[in-house]
C-alpha cells in the first residue's frame, strides 16, 4: 500500500520538472535571435514504482512521480552535414565569382578607355598617317596613341599582379583563421566529452562548435564525422584536421607575386605542417588557390599573347619598311626577353622620334626614289585581321565574359540551394516564439497544477494530524 506522505514526493518532482522546463523555455526565447543557438527541449519521463517486486506481493502503487530525463537540442544530424556542405559550394562559387568580377573591372570592356578602344585608336592612327604622311603630327599622334597601347597592357598586368598579391596575403590569413578554429574545436571537443562523462548538459558549447565547424566548412570545405563520446572529427578530404583533442596545422607556400608563379614548380599550394602532402581544400580557400594558380596566370598567359601578337605582327612590317628619310629595320615595339618573350608587362614603344615611323614599301633613297603608304595601309589593315591582335584580343574577352558569366550563375542556384537547406535546419533548430509561448503556458499551468496537488495533499495531512481523535472530547 502506498505511504500516506508519497503524493507529497509526486507532486515535488513535478514542480522541479515544470520549473525546468520554464528554465529550458526561457532560455529558448533569450536566444531567439543568437547565431548558431539551438532549440532545447525538455523530455521528461516517468518515475515507476518498485521495478524489482516479489512474485506474490501486491501494490497499489501508481509511480513516484515525473524527472527529466534530458535536455535534448533540436538538431538534425544529416540536415546539418548537408547544411555545411551547401555553405562550402556557395562560398567557393561566391569567391570565384568574386575574383572574375575583380578581372573583368580591370579590363573594364566594353570602354572607350579599355584596351579594346586603344587598339583602335592606333590603327586610326596608321591610317592617318598613310593619308597624309607629309604631317608630322599624324606620326606623332600615331606613337602617342600606341603608348597608350602599351600602358594599358602594362597596367592590365599590374593590376592582375596586385590582385595575385592580395589573394596570397589573404591566404595567409584564412590558414591562420583555420588553424585557430581547429585549436578551439579540438578544446571544445575535450570540454564537451567531460561534461557528457560527468553527466552534465553541454548543449549550448555544442552550439558554439558547431558555429565554429560551420566557418571551418564556409573556409576550407571540411567535413565531420561524430563520435560516441560526444567529440567530432573534422576532415580536410580524406585527412583529419581534428581528431577528438589533437589538431594538425596547415601552411601555406608558394609565390607571392604574379611574376614569380610557374605552372608545375612554383604554384600556390596549402600543405600540411612539415610535409609535403597538399591538404584538399574547399570553399572560400578552394577558390582562392583556383584563382591564384589558374584563372589569374590564365588571364595573364592571354594578355601576353595579345601583346606578343601585337609587337611581332606590327614589327615584321614595320622593319621592312622604310621613314621618310630612307631609315629602315627598327623595330616598332621593344619589351622581348630571352626568358618570358614578348609580355604585357614589359611591352612599351621603340621608338621616340616621329621620323622614324617607317610607313613606305618604296625607298626614298633608292633608285629611282620611291616614297609611299603601302606598309602604313597594311598596318591599320591589321585591326581587321583575323588573325591580329584584336582578334586574340576579342577571343579573350568573350572567353572571360563566358567564365564569369557561368560562375555567377552557378553561384547564384547554389546560394538558392543553399539558403532552401538553411531553412530546413532554421524549422529543426530555430526558435520559434509562437511554440515557445505555447510552451510556457504548459509548463506554468503544470507548475500550478502540481503546486495544487501539494496544497492538497497539505490540507489532508492537516486533518489527518492535527483532527483526528477530537471526536467526543
Amino acid at each position: 500500500m502506498a505511504s500516506t506522505f508519497s503524493g507529497i514526493n509526486t507532486a515535488l518532482t513535478s514542480l522541479y520538472a515544470q520549473r525546468r522546463g520554464l528554465d529550458i523555455t526561457g532560455q529558448n526565447i533569450a536566444n531567439a535571435n543568437t547565431e548558431g543557438y539551438t532549440r532545447q527541449r525538455v523530455s521528461l519521463q516517468s518515475q515507476t514504482g518498485s521495478l524489482n517486486p516479489g512474485i506474490y506481493s501486491t501494490t497499489t502503487q501508481v509511480g513516484n512521480g515525473v524527472t527529466v530525463a534530458s535536455v535534448d537540442r533540436g538538431r538534425n544530424v544529416y540536415l546539418e552535414e548537408r547544411g555545411r556542405n551547401e555553405h562550402a559550394g556557395s562560398a567557393y562559387l561566391a569567391r570565384q565569382t568574386a575574383a572574375y568580377s575583380q578581372i573583368e573591372s580591370v579590363l573594364a570592356e566594353p570602354s572607350d578607355t579599355a584596351l579594346q578602344a586603344r587598339l583602335h585608336d592606333m590603327w586610326d592612327g596608321w591610317n592617318d598617317v598613310a593619308n597624309n604622311w607629309q604631317d608630322a603630327s599624324t606620326r606623332s599622334s600615331l606613337l602617342e596613341k600606341s603608348r597608350t597601347v602599351a600602358i594599358t597592357l602594362n597596367d592590365a598586368h599590374a593590376s592582375l599582379n596586385s590582385q595575385f598579391t592580395a589573394a596570397s596575403t589573404q591566404m595567409s590569413g584564412f590558414v591562420d583563421q583555420v588553424n585557430t578554429l581547429a585549436e578551439s574545436i579540438a578544446d571544445m571537443n575535450n570540454q564537451v566529452v567531460v561534461a557528457q562523462s560527468s553527466g552534465l548538459e553541454a548543449n549550448e558549447l555544442q552550439d558554439r562548435r558547431d558555429v565554429a565547424i560551420m566557418k571551418l566548412a564556409e573556409l576550407a570545405g571540411v567535413t565531420t564525422q561524430a563520435k560516441a563520446n560526444g567529440s567530432i572529427n573534422v576532415y580536410l578530404g580524406s585527412s583529419p584536421l581534428v581528431s577528438d583533442f589533437s589538431t594538425r596545422t596547415l601552411e601555406a607556400s608558394g609565390p607571392e607575386t604574379l611574376d614569380s608563379w610557374a605552372a608545375g614548380t612554383n604554384t600556390a599550394q596549402l600543405t600540411w605542417k612539415g610535409t609535403t602532402t597538399p591538404a584538399a581544400v574547399g570553399g572560400t580557400m578552394g577558390a582562392m588557390l583556383d584563382t591564384m594558380n589558374s584563372i589569374i596566370p590564365g588571364i595573364k598567359k592571354q594578355l601576353d599573347d595579345v601583346a606578343e601578337t601585337l609587337a611581332t605582327r606590327v614589327n615584321t612590317l614595320h622593319a621592312g619598311a622604310y621613314d621618310k628619310n630612307g631609315g629602315t629595320g627598327a623595330d616598332f615595339f621593344e619589351g622581348w626577353s630571352a626568358t618570358d618573350g614578348w609580355t604585357a608587362r614589359d611591352i612599351k614603344v621603340a621608338i621616340t622620334d616621329p621620323d622614324e615611323v617607317a610607313f613606305s614599301q618604296g625607298d626614298p633613297n633608292g633608285t629611282p626614289p620611291a616614297l609611299d603608304n603601302d606598309v602604313a595601309d597594311m598596318l591599320a589593315a591589321l585591326g581587321t585581321d583575323p588573325n591580329g591582335p584584336d582578334q586574340t584580343y576579342q577571343k579573350m574577352i568573350g572567353q572571360l565574359g563566358v567564365s564569369a558569366q557561368s560562375a555567377a550563375r552557378r553561384s547564384e542556384i547554389q546560394d538558392a540551394v543553399r539558403d532552401q537547406i538553411d531553412t530546413s535546419r532554421q524549422a529543426e533548430s530555430g526558435v520559434n516564439l509562437d511554440e515557445e509561448m505555447t510552451n510556457l503556458l504548459t509548463f506554468q499551468r503544470g507548475y500550478e497544477a502540481a503546486s495544487r496537488v501539494l496544497t492538497t495533499i497539505d490540507s489532508m495531512l492537516d486533518q489527518l494530524i492535527n483532527r483526528t481523535g477530537l471526536v467526543g472530547r
